[in-house]
Protein backbone atom coordinates (compact mmCIF):
# COMPACT_ATOMS: atom_id res chain seq x y z
CA UNK A 1 0.00 0.00 0.00
CA UNK A 2 1.09 3.29 -0.91
CA UNK A 3 1.47 6.14 1.42
CA UNK A 4 -0.67 8.97 -0.47
CA UNK A 5 -3.16 10.12 2.01
CA UNK A 6 -7.08 8.63 2.33
CA UNK A 7 -10.08 9.75 3.26
CA UNK A 8 -10.40 7.80 6.35
CA UNK A 9 -8.33 4.99 8.74
CA UNK A 10 -9.83 2.67 10.66
CA UNK A 11 -6.99 1.96 13.35
CA UNK A 12 -8.04 -1.19 15.42
CA UNK A 13 -6.02 -2.53 18.40
CA UNK A 14 -5.95 -6.05 18.89
CA UNK A 15 -4.52 -8.35 21.54
CA UNK A 16 -5.64 -12.36 21.25
CA UNK A 17 -8.91 -11.67 19.24
CA UNK A 18 -8.55 -14.31 17.06
CA UNK A 19 -11.75 -15.44 15.34
CA UNK A 20 -12.82 -11.71 15.86
CA UNK A 21 -10.72 -9.72 13.49
CA UNK A 22 -11.04 -11.01 9.98
CA UNK A 23 -14.91 -10.84 10.61
CA UNK A 24 -14.29 -7.28 11.95
CA UNK A 25 -12.19 -6.68 8.49
CA UNK A 26 -14.98 -7.85 6.40
CA UNK A 27 -17.59 -6.34 8.15
CA UNK A 28 -15.74 -2.91 8.08
CA UNK A 29 -15.15 -3.76 4.07
CA UNK A 30 -19.11 -3.97 3.35
CA UNK A 31 -19.96 -0.51 5.24
CA UNK A 32 -17.34 1.32 3.79
CA UNK A 33 -17.09 0.46 0.14
CA UNK A 34 -16.95 3.41 -1.89
CA UNK A 35 -14.93 5.63 0.71
CA UNK A 36 -11.78 5.77 0.58
CA UNK A 37 -10.07 4.32 3.16
CA UNK A 38 -7.85 2.05 4.71
CA UNK A 39 -7.56 -0.34 8.25
CA UNK A 40 -4.39 -0.03 9.92
CA UNK A 41 -4.53 -3.15 12.30
CA UNK A 42 -2.29 -3.38 15.42
CA UNK A 43 -1.35 -6.96 16.92
CA UNK A 44 -0.20 -6.03 20.33
CA UNK A 45 1.54 -8.93 20.72
CA UNK A 46 -1.03 -11.15 20.56
CA UNK A 47 -0.41 -14.99 22.09
CA UNK A 48 -3.17 -16.98 20.03
CA UNK A 49 -3.72 -16.63 16.23
CA UNK A 50 -4.60 -13.27 16.07
CA UNK A 51 -1.83 -12.06 13.99
CA UNK A 52 -1.04 -15.54 11.67
CA UNK A 53 -5.41 -14.86 10.77
CA UNK A 54 -5.43 -11.16 9.90
CA UNK A 55 -2.28 -11.36 7.73
CA UNK A 56 -3.57 -14.03 5.89
CA UNK A 57 -6.37 -11.82 4.40
CA UNK A 58 -6.10 -10.75 0.73
CA UNK A 59 -7.04 -6.65 1.39
CA UNK A 60 -5.52 -3.85 -0.83
CA UNK A 61 -6.61 -1.34 1.99
CA UNK A 62 -5.06 -3.05 4.92
CA UNK A 63 -2.13 -2.68 6.91
CA UNK A 64 -0.84 -4.79 10.09
CA UNK A 65 1.47 -3.09 12.39
CA UNK A 66 3.10 -5.99 14.35
CA UNK A 67 4.41 -4.98 17.90
CA UNK A 68 7.42 -6.72 19.01
CA UNK A 69 5.65 -7.55 22.53
CA UNK A 70 2.35 -6.71 24.59
CA UNK A 71 2.55 -2.78 24.82
CA UNK A 72 -0.56 -2.02 26.13
CA UNK A 73 -3.59 -0.65 24.81
CA UNK A 74 -2.41 2.71 24.85
CA UNK A 75 1.00 2.45 23.10
CA UNK A 76 -0.79 0.08 20.37
CA UNK A 77 -3.27 2.68 19.98
CA UNK A 78 -0.31 5.47 19.44
CA UNK A 79 1.59 2.90 16.87
CA UNK A 80 -1.78 2.56 14.85
CA UNK A 81 -2.53 6.54 14.93
CA UNK A 82 1.15 7.10 13.97
CA UNK A 83 0.79 5.20 10.82
CA UNK A 84 -2.94 5.57 9.48
CA UNK A 85 -2.73 8.58 6.42
CA UNK A 86 -6.45 9.49 6.60
CA UNK A 87 -7.54 13.03 7.20
CA UNK A 88 -10.09 11.28 9.58
CA UNK A 89 -8.99 8.90 11.91
CA UNK A 90 -11.42 6.25 13.60
CA UNK A 91 -10.13 4.10 16.61
CA UNK A 92 -12.48 0.66 17.24
CA UNK A 93 -12.13 -1.98 19.27
CA UNK A 94 -11.60 -5.52 17.60
CA UNK A 95 -13.58 -7.51 20.12
CA UNK A 96 -16.78 -6.96 17.56
CA UNK A 97 -18.48 -5.12 20.41
CA UNK A 98 -18.46 -1.62 18.90
CA UNK A 99 -20.43 -1.90 15.24
CA UNK A 100 -18.79 -0.62 11.93
CA UNK A 101 -22.12 0.87 11.04
CA UNK A 102 -21.10 3.94 13.20
CA UNK A 103 -18.11 4.89 11.61
CA UNK A 104 -19.99 6.71 8.85
CA UNK A 105 -22.80 8.27 11.04
CA UNK A 106 -20.18 9.51 13.29
CA UNK A 107 -17.60 10.70 10.20
CA UNK A 108 -20.66 12.82 8.71
CA UNK A 109 -20.98 14.16 12.65
CA UNK A 110 -16.99 15.47 12.62
CA UNK A 111 -17.53 17.03 9.61
CA UNK A 112 -20.34 19.00 9.41
CA UNK A 113 -20.16 20.63 12.69
CA UNK A 114 -16.30 20.40 12.37
CA UNK A 115 -15.78 18.54 15.06
CA UNK A 116 -12.42 17.92 16.01
CA UNK A 117 -13.44 14.83 18.37
CA UNK A 118 -16.67 13.32 18.23
CA UNK A 119 -16.30 10.85 21.17
CA UNK A 120 -19.25 7.05 20.94
CA UNK A 121 -21.37 6.91 23.78
CA UNK A 122 -22.51 2.67 24.08
CA UNK A 123 -25.99 2.78 24.18
CA UNK A 124 -27.46 -0.60 25.80
CA UNK A 125 -24.33 -2.05 26.99
CA UNK A 126 -23.86 -5.75 26.90
CA UNK A 127 -21.67 -6.39 29.28
CA UNK A 128 -21.47 -7.97 32.95
CA UNK A 129 -22.73 -5.41 35.66
CA UNK A 130 -19.89 -6.52 38.22
CA UNK A 131 -16.60 -6.79 35.73
CA UNK A 132 -17.66 -4.66 33.32
CA UNK A 133 -20.48 -1.82 33.93
CA UNK A 134 -19.61 -0.99 37.53
CA UNK A 135 -15.76 -0.46 36.66
CA UNK A 136 -17.01 1.58 33.99
CA UNK A 137 -19.46 3.86 36.41
CA UNK A 138 -16.58 4.33 38.70
CA UNK A 139 -14.04 5.36 36.44
CA UNK A 140 -16.30 7.67 34.36
CA UNK A 141 -17.35 9.35 37.19
CA UNK A 142 -14.09 9.88 39.03
CA UNK A 143 -12.36 11.21 35.44
CA UNK A 144 -15.63 13.59 35.52
CA UNK A 145 -15.33 14.88 39.25
CA UNK A 146 -11.71 16.01 38.81
CA UNK A 147 -11.25 16.88 35.37
CA UNK A 148 -14.52 18.71 34.98
CA UNK A 149 -14.45 17.36 31.32
CA UNK A 150 -18.59 16.07 30.92
CA UNK A 151 -18.41 13.42 28.67
CA UNK A 152 -21.00 10.48 29.42
CA UNK A 153 -18.65 7.21 28.08
CA UNK A 154 -14.85 7.50 28.52
CA UNK A 155 -14.38 4.06 28.16
CA UNK A 156 -15.67 3.77 24.66
CA UNK A 157 -13.06 3.33 22.63
CA UNK A 158 -14.82 4.31 19.01
CA UNK A 159 -14.19 7.66 18.38
CA UNK A 160 -13.76 9.91 15.04
CA UNK A 161 -10.70 12.31 14.72
CA UNK A 162 -9.19 15.12 13.15
CA UNK A 163 -6.10 13.06 11.48
CA UNK A 164 -4.00 16.59 12.95
CA UNK A 165 -5.54 16.17 16.98
CA UNK A 166 -4.98 12.28 16.90
CA UNK A 167 -0.98 12.18 15.84
CA UNK A 168 -0.72 15.43 18.02
CA UNK A 169 -2.32 13.44 21.51
CA UNK A 170 0.44 11.77 23.87
CA UNK A 171 -1.06 8.84 24.71
CA UNK A 172 1.27 6.83 26.73
CA UNK A 173 0.89 4.34 30.07
CA UNK A 174 -2.38 4.07 29.98
CA UNK A 175 -4.29 7.46 29.30
CA UNK A 176 -6.40 5.94 26.33
CA UNK A 177 -9.19 5.94 28.45
CA UNK A 178 -8.26 9.66 28.65
CA UNK A 179 -8.26 10.75 25.54
CA UNK A 180 -11.09 13.60 25.71
CA UNK A 181 -9.50 14.76 28.34
CA UNK A 182 -6.06 14.98 26.86
CA UNK A 183 -7.85 16.56 23.52
CA UNK A 184 -9.47 19.39 25.48
CA UNK A 185 -5.71 19.67 26.47
CA UNK A 186 -5.19 20.81 22.66
CA UNK A 187 -8.06 23.05 22.35
CA UNK A 188 -10.19 20.36 20.67
CA UNK A 189 -13.56 20.77 19.99
CA UNK A 190 -15.41 17.85 21.19
CA UNK A 191 -19.14 16.19 20.57
CA UNK A 192 -20.80 12.53 21.30
CA UNK A 193 -23.32 10.63 20.10
CA UNK A 194 -24.51 7.69 20.76
CA UNK A 195 -23.61 4.05 19.14
CA UNK A 196 -24.79 0.47 19.35
CA UNK A 197 -22.95 -2.08 21.37
CA UNK A 198 -23.03 -6.19 20.82
CA UNK A 199 -22.07 -8.67 23.39
CA UNK A 200 -19.13 -10.29 22.89
CA UNK A 201 -18.79 -13.85 21.37
CA UNK A 202 -15.69 -14.99 20.91
CA UNK A 203 -12.84 -14.44 23.69
CA UNK A 204 -13.00 -12.71 27.28
CA UNK A 205 -12.57 -9.26 28.03
CA UNK A 206 -9.41 -7.90 29.40
CA UNK A 207 -11.00 -5.50 31.94
CA UNK A 208 -11.82 -5.75 35.42
CA UNK A 209 -12.61 -4.29 38.63
CA UNK A 210 -8.63 -3.53 39.06
CA UNK A 211 -9.33 -0.94 36.58
CA UNK A 212 -11.05 1.66 38.70
CA UNK A 213 -8.03 1.91 41.01
CA UNK A 214 -5.64 2.53 38.24
CA UNK A 215 -7.87 5.24 37.36
CA UNK A 216 -6.78 6.85 40.85
CA UNK A 217 -3.52 7.76 40.01
CA UNK A 218 -4.35 8.45 36.25
CA UNK A 219 -6.28 11.02 37.88
CA UNK A 220 -3.73 13.07 39.95
CA UNK A 221 -1.19 12.18 36.93
CA UNK A 222 -3.98 14.27 34.38
CA UNK A 223 -4.41 16.86 37.21
CA UNK A 224 -0.68 17.88 37.18
CA UNK A 225 -1.06 17.60 33.48
CA UNK A 226 -3.65 20.03 33.65
CA UNK A 227 -2.40 22.83 35.76
CA UNK A 228 1.25 21.86 36.37
CA UNK A 229 2.54 20.24 33.38
CA UNK A 230 4.57 23.07 31.97
CA UNK A 231 5.29 24.91 35.16
CA UNK A 232 6.43 21.96 38.00
CA UNK A 233 8.00 24.77 39.92
CA UNK A 234 4.63 26.40 40.66
CA UNK A 235 3.64 23.18 42.24
CA UNK A 236 6.66 21.53 43.72
CA UNK A 237 8.02 24.92 44.47
CA UNK A 238 4.62 26.33 46.34
CA UNK A 239 4.44 23.06 48.63
CA UNK A 240 8.66 23.39 49.10
CA UNK A 241 8.47 26.83 49.86
CA UNK A 242 5.45 26.62 52.59
CA UNK A 243 7.53 23.40 54.35
CA UNK A 244 10.32 25.46 54.25
CA UNK A 245 8.56 28.33 56.15
CA UNK A 246 6.99 26.56 58.30
CA UNK A 247 9.94 24.83 59.81
CA UNK A 248 11.97 28.21 59.54
CA UNK A 249 9.37 30.03 61.76
CA UNK A 250 9.71 26.41 64.21
CA UNK A 251 13.26 27.12 64.71
CA UNK A 252 12.77 30.83 64.92
CA UNK A 253 10.32 30.55 68.08
CA UNK A 254 12.77 27.91 69.34
CA UNK A 255 15.59 30.37 69.40
CA UNK A 256 13.67 33.12 70.55
CA UNK A 257 13.10 30.32 73.45
CA UNK A 258 16.67 29.86 73.88
CA UNK A 259 17.30 33.63 74.13
CA UNK A 260 15.33 33.91 76.99
CA UNK A 261 17.14 31.02 78.77
CA UNK A 262 14.42 28.27 78.03
CA UNK A 263 15.96 24.83 77.31
CA UNK A 264 15.51 23.58 73.92
CA UNK A 265 16.95 20.57 73.08
CA UNK A 266 15.38 17.50 72.64
CA UNK A 267 11.69 18.94 71.97
CA UNK A 268 9.27 17.21 69.31
CA UNK A 269 8.31 20.64 68.12
CA UNK A 270 12.43 21.16 67.18
CA UNK A 271 12.97 17.93 65.39
CA UNK A 272 9.59 18.58 63.64
CA UNK A 273 11.12 21.98 62.51
CA UNK A 274 14.07 20.39 61.50
CA UNK A 275 11.76 17.71 58.99
CA UNK A 276 10.35 20.38 57.41
CA UNK A 277 13.08 22.58 56.36
CA UNK A 278 14.42 19.33 55.04
CA UNK A 279 11.15 18.61 53.37
CA UNK A 280 10.71 22.11 52.23
CA UNK A 281 14.32 21.66 50.61
CA UNK A 282 13.67 18.31 48.88
CA UNK A 283 10.32 19.74 47.28
CA UNK A 284 12.11 22.68 45.49
CA UNK A 285 14.81 20.82 44.67
CA UNK A 286 11.71 18.59 43.18
CA UNK A 287 10.33 21.58 41.66
CA UNK A 288 14.09 22.49 39.79
CA UNK A 289 14.62 19.55 38.51
CA UNK A 290 11.29 18.75 36.94
CA UNK A 291 11.51 22.15 35.42
CA UNK A 292 14.65 21.23 33.61
CA UNK A 293 13.37 17.71 32.98
CA UNK A 294 10.32 19.03 31.51
CA UNK A 295 12.30 21.30 28.99
CA UNK A 296 14.49 18.39 28.27
CA UNK A 297 11.00 16.45 27.16
CA UNK A 298 9.64 19.29 25.00
CA UNK A 299 13.10 19.68 23.22
CA UNK A 300 14.07 16.38 23.22
CA UNK A 301 13.58 13.63 19.98
CA UNK A 302 10.05 12.33 19.38
CA UNK A 303 10.32 8.83 21.13
CA UNK A 304 7.43 6.38 20.63
CA UNK A 305 6.34 4.37 23.65
CA UNK A 306 6.18 1.08 21.57
CA UNK A 307 8.37 -0.57 19.25
CA UNK A 308 7.19 -1.92 15.80
CA UNK A 309 8.10 -5.48 14.63
CA UNK A 310 7.22 -5.52 11.40
CA UNK A 311 4.33 -3.86 9.34
CA UNK A 312 2.36 -6.06 6.91
CA UNK A 313 0.30 -5.09 3.50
Amino acid sequence: MDNHECELSVVLVAYNEESNGVELIRRIHEVLEGVDYEIVFVDDGSTDNTLKEVISVDHSRLKVIELQRNFGQSAALAAGIHHARGTHIVTMDADLQNDPDDILPMLHVARSGDWDLVAGIRKKRHDGFLLRKLPSLIANSLIRRSTGIKIKDYGCTLKVFKRELAQNLAIYGELHRFIPVLASFEGATITQMEVKHHPRTHGRSKYGLSRSFKVLSDVLLLIFFRKYLDRPMHLFGLIGLLLFLSGAAIQAYLLGLKLFGHDIWGRPVMILGFILLVLGIQFITTGVMAELLMRTYYESQNKKPYKVRKIHG
